[in-house]
């Protein structure tokens, strides 16, 4: 293999699949990254069996081949490299890397590519075609809610159905629960479900592009796997089996008081109350005051703690219904503001014992339900 390539496109496929990369592995080759010459461009891969990233890169393809090396010390030496042409040479015989650029002039032992692990080549066919931006967006309103315990693999992946043009995400750690709503740029072929890990979807949305890319997404059939693919970048993660919790059951039929506030406003005072809130199970009290004819509605946000002190913050809001106390963990409700886009959000709620439900005011494809903490 020779290869000419610039050293920012180098660092830049390095770091898209560095994240793949299994750094405590038994097998030695899986904390490596494959570079082949493929049909004119450098292909870049790694993985750790449950998540796969390759990145294709502009280059200069003087002799086809392929190795794999050590994705970190290969990340940083480039990471040092002048901004310049680096010349890539494999010695196959004794697999060698000589990495030149400027006055640099490196060796890195390599493993043979044929001990990396093969990754699927998917027939995209009836693949399902979302637009990049709206996906990432829609990612960013699901995966924070996963669970992260392995007791229940189920919970650590997102649900993702799609039905006609119509895709639903939903995500639950037992404390809350996402679900976000989007509409396909053409109807799928068959209706699907299937549970996607939520850190493969979150590195899907970290390496994909902010531009108004599409992304193709096909789950080959048999192989328990989901496959995206963008113009550079393919992301292939394995799936979780088994049943995600009928989420529909935790929803809200109905609420006695629906709380409008300005996003912003409140996302500031559950940040405030978290500050003291967080050195015990960050509980925030919630006290809902509701309009009666000269006083206007609004929202007691409260957080105290034994060592640092206490703080309480009074948020103007428009209530339809009675007034309330109820606790929420203050980490979770600033969570799920961060990715809430509409100006004004809707807190709708029952009881001090029953869960809340945020959405945003004026955007039917999301909502957020927060099971209530215990008023002490």
């Amino acid at each position: 293999m020779k290869v000419t390539v610039l050293q920012e496109n180098l660092a830049r496929g390095l770091s898209t699949v560095s994240r793949a990369v299994s750094p405590r592995s038994t097998l030695p080759v899986l904390s490596n990254v494959l570079i082949a010459s493929d049909e004119g461009r450098l292909r870049l891969s790694a993985t750790n069996l449950e998540l796969g990233i390759t990145c294709w890169i502009g280059a200069k393809i003087e002799e086809e081949g392929s190795t794999t090396i050590p994705a970190r010390t290969f990340a940083d030496l480039v990471g040092t490299l002048p901004q310049e042409q680096v010349s890539l040479n494999l010695n196959a015989s004794t697999q060698t890397l000589n990495v030149r650029c400027g006055a640099s002039n490196t060796d890195i032992k390599c493993i043979d590519a044929q001990e990396f692990p093969p990754l699927p080549i998917p027939d995209m066919e009836g693949a399902i075609l979302l637009n990049v931006a709206d996906f990432k967006d829609m990612i960013s309103q699901v995966v924070f809610a996963a669970s992260v315990d392995e007791a229940r693999p189920v919970l650590m992946g997102v649900l993702v159905m799609v039905e006609k043009d119509t895709i639903t995400m939903a995500s639950a750690d037992g404390f809350r629960l996402s679900v976000r709503k989007g509409t396909l740029s053409q109807p799928a072929a068959q209706p699907f479900t299937a549970i996607i890990p939520a850190r493969a979807l979150g590195e899907l949305a970290r390496v994909a592009s902010d531009g108004n890319e599409m992304i193709s997404m096909v789950m080959p059939k048999g192989r328990g796997q989901v496959v995206f693919r963008m113009k550079e970048v393919e992301v292939v993660s394995q799936l979780i089996d088994g049943t995600f919790p009928d989420y529909q059951q935790i929803i809200p039929r109905s609420y006695k008081s629906r709380t409008i506030l300005s996003t912003p406003a409140l996302l500031k005072a559950c940040k405030q109350a978290e500050i003291f809130a967080r050195e015990g199970s960050n509980v925030a009290r919630f006290n809902i005051k509701s309009s009666g004819e000269l006083e206007p509605g609004s929202v007691e946000i409260s957080a105290q703690s034994e060592e640092t002190g206490s703080n309480e913050t009074v948020v103007a809001a428009t209530i339809d219904g009675v007034g309330l106390l109820i606790a929420f963990n203050v980490k979770y409700l600033r969570e799920v503001l961060e990715v809430v886009k509409s100006p004004n959000v809707a807190l709708e709620t029952s009881a001090p014992n029953a869960p809340g439900v945020v959405r945003p005011v004026g955007d039917d494809n999301f909502l957020h339900v927060i099971m209530p903490m215990h008023l002490g």
